[in-house]
């Protein structure tokens, strides 16, 4: 028997097989995933007969244009009818947010009187959406 130790070749990872596993799991995710909102989803929804509408909506939508003209949930309103809408909410809730979108290129005025139409009816929660 030899007194000399043999040599044990050093244990190692081939990680270039590794890499191209993850690789390919990483493009699979990539392409399988879906980034779209369920707004846009074309969705036909059930209709029930019984059930009730809801007192007032979660939040209040205020889109407004290039022009200064007014949008409440996607319907064109003067600004004095919006006001009288703000009334009836807050008289349900003074919780209801309200959420103004505006063009970039509206009047600054505009967005002003909205927003100090919404606080003299006592609807504090107001957001700006912007891109």
């Amino acid at each position: 028997m030899s007194l000399l130790a043999r040599r044990r070749n050093k244990a190692s990872i081939n990680i270039i097989p590794l890499m191209d596993v993850l690789t390919i799991l990483i493009f699979f995710f990539l392409v399988s995933m879906q980034f779209k909102e369920m707004t846009t989803l074309n969705l036909t929804l059930p209709k029930i007969e019984s059930a009730g509408r809801n007192e007032f909506p979660e939040r209040v939508l205020i889109g407004i244009d290039e022009e200064g003209q007014i949008f409440l949930e996607n319907q064109a309103v003067p600004l004095s009818e919006l006001e009288s809408v703000l009334s009836r909410v807050s008289e349900v809730s003074n919780d209801v947010p309200v959420l103004v979108k505006a063009h970039n290129l509206t009047p600054l005025q505009t967005v002003t009187d909205i927003m100090d139409a919404c606080r003299l009816n006592g609807l504090s929660k107001i957001r700006l959406q912007s891109r």
